[in-house]
């Protein structure tokens, strides 16, 4: 009987081993956010109504019917006048811009939000295992990547990734870079750096699916330190649930809506589509398929499939424009949505049943700092932070778009109540936000130019008076 007993037991206690190993493997391959930095530029960098006024003037390409154009999509923008150009434009520099006019740009970037984030978490420059720049529209050598191991003489063997190319969703393909490295290896600390470069792609001509690039994008960044240490766990403030990249490069139509590219006249700028929103919509609904299981409960999904078969049996599909018919809510508490520009932040608020309230964070991101290509989603998830909307427990799905054309989505889960660190980039400010109305003074200070005539127009000296 003993022996028996001793035969069933070792068994059992080897099994039970290997359950435990498994569970404690895993917890060495968790991704954590230990802390992130947005960057707010200096206020001599502030576009305000008037001085985008002088750059559209100073555009020697321009004409009345690209002034109308041009005036519709900023008032239409959901983007205000605090948001952030690169120290060229108010050079008058845009058209003649340099490499280094590029590097500077970086530069100033890194030097404020690098070495603040540095600074408040403790973690020195040698402690950093990873480092995953993403800056798309710049590739220079030395790389981007390279200048921040000199600047901040990090190890010999930090493992370095520099990505160009990757368009507004590059920040989500650095954290799955990050967490592909941590599957494998323990005890790392990672940074991202994620910006755009604008001072060498200004677009200085006529054609208006380049032009509305000029209206839509402003100068911004983030810095991200994340972890798989089971040491700083709980000092962290997000753990990774998970994360899905969909990209449709394959389709002709989704890869040529965004393209950098030049015009008849040789000048280069980036090309938006008219094809862009049912290309982005067909990427965002191919990424639902795949997020949605791993983030909603089964009772939702069941209720889904229930609701699909009865309407499909009944010949009862709704026609127009569809909306995803799952309660995203029962799986997520907040929205952090990429601020590509009003029509963006509409259409996700449409496809997923969302209220003003999940909306929120995304529109002021918006009209306070603008398109801040990849960097966007950290400014928002900031304002969700300074408004005290995070507590412990609580999940936050991330959703990005970029050139490609790609859909990349993520889960968060809030580790710890967050209210806002000393750095927000919104703390000075957020007592002031949401706004009683969003309307920018486009419409108001030069409306004037819907009425007028090409054959007799003329741009009057006092216009901005």
């Amino acid at each position: 009987m003993g022996l028996l007993f001793y035969l069933y037991l070792l068994p059992s206690l080897y099994l039970m081993f290997k359950i435990w190993k498994w569970v404690d493997e895993k917890r060495d391959k968790e991704c954590y956010i230990l802390d992130y930095q947005c960057y707010k530029p200096t206020d001599d960098r502030m576009v305000s109504t008037e001085f985008a006024g002088q750059v559209i003037k100073r555009t020697k390409n321009l004409g009345l019917n690209e002034y109308k154009f041009l005036l519709k999509a900023i008032v239409s923008s959901g983007i205000g006048e605090q948001t952030y150009s690169p120290r060229i434009m108010f050079a008058g520099r845009e058209d003649n811009p340099t490499l280094q006019d590029g590097i500077d740009e970086m530069e100033e970037f890194f030097e404020d939000s690098i070495a603040k984030i540095l600074d408040r978490s403790g973690i020195s420059p040698k402690e950093i295992d990873i480092l995953v720049v993403n800056i798309s529209m710049i590739a220079i050598m030395p790389s981007l990547s390279s200048r921040i191991i000199n600047r901040y003489k990090m190890r010999e063997d930090i493992k370095v990734f520099n990505l160009t190319g990757m368009g507004c969703s590059a920040s989500l393909i650095s954290v799955d870079i990050v967490r592909s490295v941590f599957k494998t290896n323990k005890n790392m600390n990672a940074m991202v750096v994620t910006s755009e470069s604008l001072s060498p792609n200004w677009y200085s001509g006529n054609n208006r699916s380049m032009i509305l690039a000029n209206c839509l994008f402003r100068s911004g960044g983030a810095v991200i330190l994340l972890s798989n240490k089971r040491s700083l766990e709980r000092n962290a403030m997000f753990k990774l649930k998970c994360l899905v990249r969909t990209h449709h490069g394959a389709r002709d139509e989704s890869y040529g809506c965004c393209v950098q590219t030049e015009d008849e006249q040789g000048r280069q700028g980036f090309h938006l589509g008219k094809n862009l929103p049912k290309a982005a919509t067909r990427a965002f609904v191919d990424n639902l398929r795949v997020i949605s299981p791993m983030i909603l409960p089964i009772r939702e999904l069941l209720r889904y499939a229930l609701v699909t078969f009865v309407r499909k049996m009944s010949n009862n599909t709704p026609k127009g424009e569809k909306k995803a018919g799952v309660n995203f809510r029962t799986g997520v508490d907040h929205f952090c949505i990429h601020t590509g520009g009003k029509a963006v932040i509409d259409g996700i608020g449409f496809s997923l049943d969302l209220t003003e309230y999940d909306l929120e964070p995304a529109r002021m991101t918006l009209h306070r700092f603008g398109n801040t290509s990849a960097a966007s989603l950290w400014y928002v998830l900031a304002y969700m932070e300074a408004k005290k909307r995070l507590k412990k427990g609580d999940r936050v799905l991330m959703i990005s778009f970029g050139a490609g054309f790609k859909c990349n989505s993520c889960v968060w889960e809030v580790v710890r109540d967050l209210d806002g660190n000393v750095s927000n980039v919104w703390k000075d400010i957020i007592d002031s936000y949401p706004p009683q109305s969003l309307a920018n003074p486009y419409l108001e200070k030069y409306g004037w130019i819907q009425n007028e005539d090409i054959s007799t127009f003329k741009v009057p000296e006092n216009y901005l008076n």
